[in-house]
């Protein structure tokens, strides 16, 4: 089965969004502070953020670990 994704880029803001579920959630800190978990109130993961896109080193990737659990998020 297919599992839809949106992904926002606001070049003015310097922001990527990563979207894996529409349902109502909240943000909240990783231990990378240029990556921002969107969950739901269970925990779920519904999606991700990342600030400051631009200053992203090209030779290295950005690691973030997402705690939370993708789990039945609709």
């Amino acid at each position: 089965m297919a599992e839809r994704v949106k992904v926002w880029f606001d070049p003015e803001a310097d922001f990527l969004e990563v979207i894996f579920s529409d349902a109502p959630g909240y943000m909240r800190e990783t231990e990378n502070d240029a990556v921002m978990e969107r969950v739901d109130l269970e925990g779920n993961l519904l999606g991700f953020s990342i600030m400051a896109v631009s200053q992203l080193a090209k030779s290295k990737p950005l690691i973030a670990e997402l705690l939370s659990d993708r789990g039945n998020a609709a």
